[in-house]
């Protein structure tokens, strides 16, 4: 049996939980990936329930980028939270930049959309965010307008975006992307949740 590729998944205190639940249990469910928890540092992180997560790994540019390609690396997944409006992540940048040049898929909810923005990701791509205003107000370098969907979930150029009241329509994305939407065991879970967009 090959090798599995990675999927990672960012871990920070007061991550909403709620926004990637849906993604990470289908791809778990896959068989096809490992998930692993990546984190600014190795200390424990309170999600927004108040979740403990203990990080699988700790993000140190000149180590880790070097290890991190599209052959081994699917996807780096990116829940919302406060941090990113406030700037609490920024140390994640180098990670973020590295796989979208490296043509690895990186899939943002909710506030972390901004993060995407501030990065200059948006400027040329379509995307979403919670709202149109919200981005332009919270991102102060973001011109990505021409680009801006009105959409739950946006998939274009490897980067996936999604407001945060799309946790279902995200997951959709997500497993669009990494190509098990059809995988009998995700499909047949997953429908039970699609049901409620109908």
């Amino acid at each position: 049996m090959k090798n599995k590729r990675t999927v990672f998944f960012f871990v920070f205190d007061g991550l909403a939980d709620w926004e990637a639940s849906h993604a990470l249990t289908g791809i778990n469910k896959s068989r096809q990936f490992t998930i692993k928890t990546i984190a600014i540092n190795k200390d424990p992180k309170r999600s927004m329930a108040g979740i403990k997560i203990l990080p699988d790994l700790d993000f140190i540019p000149e180590v880790d980028l070097k290890d991190i390609d599209s052959t081994n690396t699917a996807m780096l997944i990116l829940p919302g939270g406060a941090a990113w409006e406030d700037g609490g992540n920024s140390a994640i940048a180098d990670l973020v930049l590295h796989c979208v040049q490296c043509q690895i898929p990186v899939a943002a909810i909710c506030g972390a959309t901004v993060f995407l923005a501030d990065l200059q990701l948006l400027d040329a791509v379509d995307h979403t965010s919670n709202d149109l205003v919200y981005l332009r107000s919270v991102s102060s370098v973001y011109h990505g307008e021409h680009h801006y969907r009105n959409k739950a979930s946006v998939h274009d150029q490897h980067i996936i975006t999604a407001n945060g009241t799309a946790a279902i329509e995200f997951a959709k994305d997500i497993f669009e992307t990494l190509k098990i939407a059809d995988n009998d065991e995700v499909f047949q879970w997953f429908q039970y949740f699609e049901k409620s967009l109908a």
